[in-house]
Order: structure tokens, then C-alpha cells, then sequence
């Protein structure tokens, strides 16, 4: 039952940890939620990876970071124990200074549970249990839970149908991000610095989490070279895990001087910026994806074992390429073959870039390996 008009709340605070697509998928909702108690004070709870996106955004009073993962490593490393139970106790504190009329968690897992537990709220909202979807318990946790929409659904519509369902309108979803002005400068200031042309720009984000999401990075080497050679600039961006398979990649450019390697080398504002400032970003499955999305970049995007309609590019300005085999999506981070990615050929994904460059029939060549 919905009570969503019976009292504005003064106070939300909202519950997404991680991961950085799931944030950034996230903010439709936080939008909504402004734009109909533009008076209340909201509150946003997340892990350290993605909080740089959180931090500063107009819509937000205040960001708490958890610091969970590095907590876990320091926490029994010699001569840490007792500054890392400190800085656990003070971030306690902060996160129980807040006290919410609402607090809405829409991760859903245990560790989003846990911190709604201690959370101080007088409504606190959730999903329902629900079949064919991890059951941490979660829900054991909140006094208000509702019925999530299929998981066959979008994930930015499932995160929307939850407020939707306490009495928050909710308009046509629309992904947006405003990247700082100073993000952007910074972003334009490193491509400058580097003797960087900002036009055509290609920018490949090529690494996910998934080995099962990966793309050869021969073919990533063989198109970065494509896009050299008709005299385009192209980046190639990332975060410093993955600095060793991206140093592969550009290893296997034949001309490595005319491809900038920007790797570690961004935050994820000034990833925003480069992104906003790109003619086309090529990814796999991965969390940046969505935020190109958000920047309204021109968007690639490579899929194997996952599917699109439920975690992919949301919106028009993208376009998806994978392959309609039997086994996917599978969902599986291991795989003896990896066909879904392997099938992809460097030639239809240089002649879908084309086309969303402009320049079809511009006569590009793939060198070979």
C-alpha cells in the first residue's frame, strides 16, 4: 500500500553501496525524489570506489563513505587494528548522526541490510523477498517492503518502481550526470597536455571485472590502430587495477606513440569529463559504461554473457553489439571459450564506429596482428 502522500519527508537517506554502474543507475531515483520534496535533506550511504561521483552533486546534502574493503585488509594487519576500529567507531557515529524519515535501500543485499539496521529511521524501505533472486535477508531489515519488478526489467526501472510503489512520480526515466566544470577542464587540460586533438576523439574503456566480459586484446590493439591511421585521437581509460592488461593492449599498437594511455590516470569525474568531451566511447559491460551513457557520450557497447535489457546502456544515444547464441546470456565469470566475446569481429565493431562517427566508407584499415 502506498503512504508516500500522507507526510513529506524532511530527511531520506539513500542506500547503494557499490558498484559504480549500480550508483550511477541509482541516480534517476535520487532525481525523482528532489524534484518532488525539493525541501528535504538526502543523505547518500556508499562504498569508497564509487563516492567520487557522489560527492559535490547538487542534489545531495550529505555523502558518507564507507571504507568496508579497506577496513577488512587493515583491520588485522600488524600495528592497524586499533586505528582501523577507530575509524570503523567514527564513521558509525556519523552514519547514526542522521536521523531519516525515510531510508531507502535498493541494493538489497546483506551488507545494504545491515547498515539500514543501524540506520535511525522511521521508515525504512525495501524490497520483498522475492523468487529467483539472491536471498541475503535483507528485507529482515526494513518495516516497509514491496515487490520488485521482474529481473527481466532494466535495473534503473526496477530501482524507479520501488518509490514509485511508496507514492514518489515517477516521469520517463532519463540518465543524467552533471560533470563539474572543473572536471571537464581538468579532462581537457590532460588531452592538451598530452598534444591530444579533442576531435574526432575515440575513447575505449576496455577492461571489466568479468574475464567472461573481456574482448581480445588483440582486437582492442587492432582497432585502436584502425582509428590512428584516418588520423583520430584515441584514449584508452581505466582504473589502475588495470594498468597491466591495458600496457598489453598498447604493447600490440603498432604505432603505441599516437594512442594515449590515461589509465589510473582519472578520476571518475574527470573520467565523466573525458567521456563528455569524447565523439565516441567504446566499452564492454562495465560500470563507466553507464556513465558515458550519463554524459551523453556516443556509446559502443560490447556484450557477451550478460544481458543487455537488464544491465545495459539505458536510453537512445548507444548502440549494443553481441552476438544471439544459444548460451547467452549465461551470467557466468568463467567460461572455457568465451564465444560471445570472441565472435565479435574487429571489422563489424570498426564498422559500427564508423557509422556512429559519421564517417562510413572512410576507408579505415585493420591491420592485422
Amino acid at each position: 500500500m502506498s503512504r508516500g502522500k500522507e507526510f513529506k519527508p524532511q530527511s531520506i537517506l539513500i542506500v547503494k553501496l557499490s558498484a559504480i554502474g549500480d550508483v550511477v543507475q541509482t541516480f534517476p531515483m535520487l532525481e525523482a525524489l528532489k524534484r518532488e520534496y525539493p525541501q528535504a535533506q538526502i543523505d547518500w550511504v556508499v562504498e569508497e570506489e564509487a563516492s567520487d561521483l557522489l560527492v559535490g552533486h547538487p542534489a545531495l546534502n550529505r555523502v558518507l563513505v564507507s571504507h568496508r574493503k579497506s577496513w577488512q585488509k587493515n583491520l588485522f594487519r600488524k600495528g592497524q587494528f586499533w586505528s582501523t576500529l577507530r575509524e570503523m567507531g567514527k564513521f558509525i557515529r556519523d552514519f547514526r548522526s542522521g536521523e531519516y524519515d525515510w531510508v531507502i535501500d535498493n541494493h538489497g543485499i546483506f551488507k545494504s541490510g545491515l547498515l539500514v539496521a543501524l540506520s535511525r529511521g522511521r521508515r525504512k524501505i525495501g524490497f520483498q523477498r522475492s523468487p529467483g533472486i539472491a536471498d541475503e535477508g535483507n528485507y529482515l531489515f526494513t518495516n516497509e517492503r514491496y515487490k520488485p519488478l521482474s529481473i527481466e526489467r532494466h535495473a534503473l526501472e526496477r530501482y524507479l518502481d520501488l518509490i514509485s510503489q511508496v507514492g514518489v512520480p515517477v516521469d520517463k526515466p532519463m540518465l543524467t550526470f552533471p560533470v563539474p566544470a572543473e572536471s571537464r577542464r581538468r579532462a581537457e587540460r590532460i588531452l592538451h597536455h598530452h598534444g591530444f586533438s579533442p576531435s574526432p576523439l575515440v575513447v575505449i574503456h576496455p577492461m571489466a571485472k568479468w574475464p567472461t566480459k573481456q574482448w581480445p586484446s588483440e582486437n582492442f590493439a587492432r582497432l585502436a590502430e584502425a582509428f590512428v591511421q584516418k588520423g583520430g585521437s584515441v584514449a584508452f581509460t581505466g582504473g589502475w587495477e588495470d594498468a597491466a592488461p591495458v600496457q598489453e593492449i598498447h604493447r600490440q599498437i603498432k604505432t603505441p606513440q599516437k594512442v594515449l594511455n590515461l589509465v589510473g590516470q582519472t578520476s571518475l569525474k574527470e573520467l565523466a569529463g573525458l567521456f563528455s568531451l569524447s565523439d565516441l566511447v567504446l566499452t564492454t559491460d562495465t560500470g563507466p559504461m553507464h556513465l558515458a551513457v550519463a554524459v551523453k557520450a556516443p556509446l559502443i557497447a560490447l556484450f557477451g554473457p550478460t544481458a543487455p535489457w537488464r544491465t545495459g546502456p539505458y536510453g537512445n544515444n548507444h548502440l549494443i553489439l553481441r552476438k544471439p547464441l544459444t548460451c547467452s546470456p549465461c551470467f557466468k565469470k568463467k567460461c572455457a571459450t568465451i564465444e560471445c566475446m570472441k565472435s565479435l569481429s574487429v571489422e563489424e565493431v570498426l564498422k559500427a564506429a564508423e557509422e556512429k562517427l559519421g564517417i562510413a566508407d572512410c576507408g579505415m584499415r585493420i591491420e592485422d596482428s
